[in-house]
């Protein structure tokens, strides 16, 4: 099974280009790389803003979730 079209290594892979898997695809992976990236972190920030405001919500006066946060 060749990912790459060769079917032999008994040539000089100086004449040769790249010899890994998904030629020319770098661009792409690294793109949905980093939109992974990004959509993780914005995932992650929804995630700990509606965490904080149930903590608030939940202590009627709030001031045990302020005083947590401020320690930090």
């Amino acid at each position: 099974m060749s990912t790459n079209g060769m079917t032999s290594w008994a040539v000089d892979l100086k004449d040769i280009a790249a010899i890994y898997p998904f030629q020319g695809t770098e661009v792409l992976l690294c793109i949905a790389g980093v939109v992974f990236w990004i959509g993780w972190h914005v995932l992650q920030l929804r995630g700990e803003a509606t965490e904080v405001s149930h903590e608030m919500d939940a202590d009627e006066s709030g001031d045990k979730a302020r005083a947590a946060i401020d320690r930090y």
